[in-house]
């Protein structure tokens, strides 16, 4: 049960507003040259790091609820955990635990999965991204559902594999492709059909989120469901005639359908099952409401819709029970920082554009949709360009400040956060220059807001959810430098990064009421929420992790 907050018999709390700015993907990288935070021009962000007190922040692995150490950490658990402050067992750990237990084929949910195809004759289809990058999903997750499935004496599967080259390799496709059509031909036999059925980049098809783009889902629908689209033999076949083609990354690929001579081999159909399986919520709930909405869908015309039994691999939202049906239960993350403020009665602003509005309020809340008080809690979503990152990499950063900064003159909110998609969006584009550019439009508007905040005498915390840009290149894991092309060039890296984050502790009127404790390096992302509260004048839960000020 959250109780109101115990005033600090030590420090009354910073006299304005506090702010959290959450520079999504920028993290603390090395001096090589892949580094697009440090090779921009940011005289911002490099003042407040050298003049006020900053803390290396872990932003990965088990800091943040992800299985070990060589998972890198993504937004929506960094988020978990910064509004958290506490780690919770996430998404890949939680589905891993499930397997390997058996609990996930014991579910209610696998058997009437299992149990329709069996009765109708239909086909189990399996859609996902495709990759071992454990951000949204696991292959060995998937392999483990098929060799179940074959045992269960499923007669039928067919694989939608959604293509990465974001959380891995830019061009890594065909590393796991050709290892999993052998893994596919070991399981094959004449009481097992399994095979892939379609496919497409992540960026192309499907995997939308915050309805940004619904067109994506769209395609997804008519590749996966209806069988339409351009065909090939195999996916192999596909990826490589795209790339000679239009020479693009396997996160931008078309979409692709894979027919014999009697057409499409894996359309899905009335009495067929569905299983959705990657595990992290925002890129899956679109596809999820196409599978379920009923007459009242109206986001694409999905021309036919077939009867079947769908479930996803999580609950992807909790509030509004999306999808229906599913095989892991989501972590359940209580006590949360916004719903202690709420208690204690302080009024607090979540900003930021499309691409991350979801971040600042639905993971920061531990994945709940609604507020915790409709009059104490403002949302304000910036909505998104519908284009190519690289082509704005600004993106809305003016905007939000714009926004952010009335806020902050209005008076009305003690506690406001924010998120700069800048460095996580632009960075997964590979493009070293568009990224460099994207700090650079961010440090323009840090010195906007910082202003401001020193006009009220409130205080900031400057920090990120995980690293992205502090790492454009390839790093060679024998030489620590970055890996080159045949041609000479650096190979572009699209994913997150391993590296720590930095959190600054601004504030130019109260910091003698406190001591930052720079001299630790075992801080992770949850400790923030202690952090702000102590800042706010008050004490932190004891179920929190550490505070990074000492009162």
């Amino acid at each position: 049960m959250v109780e109101a907050l115990v005033k600090s018999k030590k420090f009354k709390g910073v006299e304005g507003p506090l702010l959290t700015i959450i520079m999504d993907g920028v993290g603390i990288g090395g001096d090589d040259a892949g580094n697009a935070v440090k090779a921009a021009h940011t005289p911002t962000l490099d003042r407040i790091m050298k003049d006020y007190p900053t803390v290396k922040l872990k932003a990965h692995g088990t800091a943040v609820g992800l299985p070990s150490d060589d998972d890198m950490g993504n937004s929506e658990v960094g988020h978990n955990a910064l509004g958290a402050g506490q780690v919770f067992a996430q998404g890949a750990k939680l589905v891993s635990q499930s397997i390997e237990s058996g609990k996930i084929f014991a579910s209610d949910t696998w058997h009437a999965l299992v149990k329709n195809v069996a009765e109708s004759g239909g086909t189990l289809h399996f859609i996902g991204l495709f990759s071992d990058g454990n951000v949204h999903s696991h292959i060995d997750h998937l392999k483990a559902m098929l060799v179940r499935a074959k045992e269960e004496h499923v007669r039928k599967v067919r694989i939608h594999i959604l293509l990465d080259g974001r959380d891995v390799g830019e061009t890594s496709a065909l590393d796991y492709i050709l290892p999993f059509e052998d893994f596919l031909n070991g399981l094959r036999s004449d009481s097992f059909d399994v095979m892939i059925a379609s496919g497409g980049g992540r960026m192309k098809i499907t995997m939308d989120r915050y309805e940004a783009d619904w067109s994506m889902v769209e395609r997804g629908w008519h590749t996966h469901v209806l069988g339409e689209g351009r065909t090939f033999a195999s996916a192999e076949e596909a990826v490589r005639t795209y790339r000679s083609e239009l020479g693009v990354i396997d996160q931008d690929l078309p979409p692709f359908v894979i027919a014999d001579e009697n057409g499409p081999v894996g359309t899905i159909n009335d009495g067929d099952s569905v299983v959705f399986y990657n595990f992290r919520g925002d890129r899956s709930i679109e596809i999820s409401k196409a599978f379920e909405g009923g007459p009242d869908f109206k986001a694409f015309d999905r021309v036919r819709v077939p009867r079947v039994i769908y479930a996803g691999m999580l609950e992807y939202d909790g509030d509004l029970h999306i999808p229906s049906r599913y095989l892991v239960n989501p972590p359940e993350i209580t006590n949360t920082m916004s719903e202690y403020l709420v208690k204690t009665g302080l009024k607090q602003l979540a900003i930021s554009e499309t691409q991350k509005f979801g971040h600042v309020t639905y993971f920061w809340n531990g994945n709940r949709s609604g507020k915790f008080s409709e009059e104490l809690e403002t949302y304000i979503e910036i909505p998104s360009d519908v284009v190519p990152f690289e082509q704005r990499p600004w993106m809305k950063c003016a905007e939000i400040t714009d926004k952010l900064i009335e806020c902050l003159e209005s008076g009305e909110y003690k506690f406001l956060r924010v998120n700069f998609p800048n460095g996580d969006m632009v960075g997964h584009t590979g493009n070293f220059l568009a990224t460099e550019c994207s700090m650079e439009a961010l440090d323009l508007q840090l010195a906007r807001i910082l202003k401001v905040v020193d006009k009220l005498h409130g205080a900031a915390i400057i920090t990120a959810d995980h690293g992205n840009a502090d790492e454009m290149y390839e790093i060679d894991k024998k030489s620590g430098k970055p890996k080159k092309e045949k041609d000479g060039s650096y190979k572009a890296k699209t994913s997150h990064t391993l590296n720590p984050v930095p959190c600054v502790i601004y504030d130019n009127f109260t910091s003698d009421n406190y001591r930052v404790k720079t001299e630790r390096g075992d801080f992770g992302l949850s400790s923030v929420a202690a952090t702000v509260v102590n800042m706010l004048g008050y004490e932190a839960p004891s179920i929190w992790d550490e505070s990074i000020v000492e009162l």
